[in-house]
C-alpha cells in the first residue's frame, strides 16, 4: 500500500464525507461505495479533482446477489492516468429501482449500461437508448442473474423444412446418467464399454 493510494484515500473521504457508504483500500486499490442517488456527483468529482482526475471509465457491470435487500451492485472502474491509480466505485439497486445514468460524465457508459440493463435488468433512469444489446429480440429474461435457469427458457435452432429461426421451449435431449465415482483402480462392478474383450 503505498503513500500516494492513502493520501487519495483521504483527501477522497474528506471531500465527500456523508455521501460514502464506505470506502477502503483491497489489494492495493481503493474501493468506494456510495449510494445510487450520489453516483452522478461521486463520478464527476473524481473526474474533475485535480488531485484525482479519473478521466477514463474502463468498466461499469453489475453484480447480483439475492439475498441482500439492496439485490444489485452496479460498479465502476476509473483509471487515473496522471497518477497511475485505479478506483472501484459501487452504489446498491433494489431490483425494481433505477440507477441514474452517467452518460454525461463518462459518454462511454452509454453500452456499458445497455449491457448491465439486459444481463441484470438494471434500469439506468435517463439512459437515452436503453435497449437489449446482447440478447435477440423478444428474449424473455436476464442471463446473469441467479434465478435464471442455466438452460435457458427456449432453444433456438435454424430449421432447414420452414428455412427460418425456430424457437422452441427447451428440451434437454439427454438421458440421465449415473456416474461411477470408484477409483478405476479398484475397478466397476459391471463391465465398462469398450472392456468387452477384456
Amino acid at each position: 500500500m503505498t503513500d500516494e493510494l492513502l493520501e487519495l484515500k483521504d483527501h477522497i473521504d474528506s471531500v465527500l464525507g456523508d455521501t460514502l457508504v464506505s470506502s477502503a483500500i483491497a489489494y492495493r486499490e481503493l474501493n468506494i461505495t456510495v449510494p445510487a442517488t450520489k453516483i452522478v456527483e461521486t463520478l464527476r468529482f473524481l473526474r474533475d479533482d485535480p488531485l484525482c482526475r479519473f478521466i477514463q471509465l474502463i468498466d461499469l457491470c453489475g453484480v447480483d446477489y439475492p439475498e441482500r435487500r439492496k439485490r444489485f451492485e452496479v460498479v465502476y472502474h476509473l483509471l487515473s492516468l496522471h497518477n497511475n491509480i485505479r478506483v472501484r466505485v459501487k452504489c446498491g439497486v433494489a431490483d425494481g429501482d433505477t440507477c441514474p445514468t452517467v452518460i454525461d460524465v463518462y459518454p462511454c457508459a452509454d453500452w456499458f449500461e445497455r449491457e448491465a440493463f439486459d444481463m441484470y435488468g438494471i434500469v439506468f433512469e435517463g439512459h437515452p437508448d436503453l435497449r437489449r444489446i446482447l440478447t435477440d429480440y423478444g428474449f424473455e429474461g436476464h442471463p446473469l442473474r441467479k434465478d435464471f435457469p442455466l438452460t435457458g427458457f427456449t432453444e433456438v435452432r435454424w430449421d432447414d423444412e420452414q428455412s427460418r429461426v425456430v424457437y422452441e421451449p427447451v428440451n434437454l435431449t439427454q438421458d440421465y446418467r449415473n456416474f461411477d465415482y470408484l477409483s478405476p483402480w479398484k475397478g466397476a462392478e459391471y463391465v465398462l464399454p469398450g472392456d468387452e474383450k477384456a
